[in-house]
């Protein structure tokens, strides 16, 4: 008796995070045989240790500053922190989205979900729970891990990450918080806004992607928030309390810890040399179109991915645009490819850091010469008027006028970085966006105020002046 065949899909994605359910999604609804793998919960870190949660968290921390910080306009208040109420309020945001990534739904979008470890056989087949399947394309989705540094004494203690940060119910007395990053920053402000002792140890500067221009505000911002901030100083060893031995000597003690240092992608258990499959311990090798080098059946998506040049980089908006990448060419066998120039990224704090396309510092190093418009939030009416008016916009521009990139820090920079990020992506000219009509009094007036500051010098030039004194004489 022949054994039975394995069931043949046209496509099998490993991950339900992000960039795995978009390729689902539009490959379950045009109709094609779709396998979605899942090893642990439907939707990945973003949902369910990350964006979502810490978002949520975040918003119960600034509305306790909210109410601290009311006596600016006259009203007097004071929070009182229901610790076990912010965690049930951060889970009920996790279960009102979680529907959008259920198994109920994707079943009924026609892909057969299996929850179990994939494993890869050969080229093209998969084991999950002991029984095998083939797929025609594979999308591997798998996502990525909190990374621990190589610290000694560290893998003994029993610190937190982002995947265990969400379960606790009891406010850390004194948080500690190794990593700068935007984990780092986003968790050490919520923390303090709530209540707890905070100190963040950075071995290098905080937010060191970042302009310094912009990082050095919110860093003023943090530390008037009670944030204690350590920086250019390594952690050389780690022992029970916890406690972080620094490289000057000092040992900070607190009562829970933290690791916010970087990721590292879930390689490990895939069985990648059964298929052929080129990694490093930055992911899983493609091309620009996020193809294998190695196997051309085989598509990587997310923060596994580490395309050729580009590097992986670990956001969730990312990882949808991976997924229009792979649908194009493994769906519609279609030419595409990455183009990063134009990825926006932001730092959920309050004010919020968005960057998008070139820092100063990277228009340098890349043989720019770049010019700098900046314009202030304290001479913006909706800010004075808000008495929230610490911030700035800072604009990149080449010497020929380009937009090169953008920086903003700002409450709700990360919804007025999406301006810029079509200016950069379409190459608007600088006068377009200097000539835009935006609504009075809003943020976003600082973006126009800092693109015409370029044009301003030569409004009142001296000829110009000479042109309108003529003008004015004509009847």
């Amino acid at each position: 008796m022949t054994a039975a065949r394995p069931p043949r899909y046209d496509l099998a994605v490993i991950g339900a995070g992000a960039a795995g359910l978009s390729v689902t999604a539009v490959a379950a609804q045009f109709g094609l045989r779709v396998a979605l793998i899942e090893r642990h919960r439907m939707g990945g870190d973003c949902l369910n240790t990350g964006c979502v949660p810490s978002k949520a968290l975040l918003a119960a921390a600034h509305a306790a500053e909210d109410i601290r910080t009311a006596s600016r306009f006259g009203i007097h208040a004071t929070p009182t922190i229901d610790w076990t109420a912010v965690h049930d309020h951060v889970h009920a945001v996790i279960a009102a989205i979680a529907p959008s990534d259920s198994v109920e739904r994707f079943t009924a979008l026609g892909a057969h979900v299996i929850l179990g470890e994939a494993r890869f056989t050969g080229p093209d087949t998969i084991e999950v729970n002991g029984q095998t399947l083939c797929a025609t394309r594979i999308v591997i989705a798998a996502g990525a891990r909190p990374a621990a540094p190589a610290i000694p004494g560290l893998s003994s203690l029993p610190y937190l990450t982002s995947e265990t940060l969400f379960e606790a119910r009891i406010k850390p007395d004194h948080l500690l918080i190794l990593g700068g990053g935007p984990i780092g920053l986003e968790m050490a402000q919520s923390f303090a806004l709530l209540g707890a002792r905070v100190t963040l140890i950075e071995a290098t500067r905080i937010a060191a992607r970042e302009d310094p221009a912009l990082v050095a505000p919110l860093r003023a911002i943090l530390a008037a928030q009670g944030i204690t901030l350590i920086e250019g100083t390594a952690v050389t060893a780690a022992e029970p309390g916890p406690s972080l031995v620094l490289a000057d000597g000092r040992r900070i003690t607190g009562s829970h810890l933290l690791v916010a240092a970087g990721r590292t992608p879930n390689i490990e258990r895939l069985d990648l040399p059964a298929a052929a499959i080129q990694a490093s311990r930055a992911g899983i090798a493609t091309d620009a179109g996020l193809r294998s080098l190695t196997n051309r059946r085989v598509y990587a998506a997310g923060d596994i991915a580490d395309p050729a040049g580009i590097g992986p980089r670990a956001f969730t908006h990312l990882c949808s645009y991976h997924a229009g990448i792979v649908i194009r060419r493994a769906l519609f066998r279609l030419p595409a490819k990455l183009d990063l120039r134009a990825l926006p990224r932001v730092t959920f704090t309050a004010p919020e850091l968005a960057q998008v396309g070139l820092t100063e510092a990277e228009a340098r190093a890349g043989g720019h010469d770049p010019e700098i418009l900046s314009w202030p939030l304290h001479d913006n009416d909706r800010a004075i008027a808000e008495r929230r008016s610490e911030g700035l916009i800072r604009l990149v521009v080449s010497r020929k006028g380009r937009l090169l990139g953008a920086g903003i820090l700002a409450p709700h920079a990360g919804e007025m970085i999406g301006a810029w990020t079509l200016a950069l992506a379409r190459d608007i000219p600088l006068a377009t966006m200097a000539g835009l009509i935006v609504p009075y009094p809003t943020l976003a007036e600082i973006g126009k105020r800092a693109a015409a500051t370029r044009f301003t010098p030569r409004l009142f030039a001296p000829l110009t002046r000479r042109l309108v004194h003529l003008l004015a004489r004509l009847p």
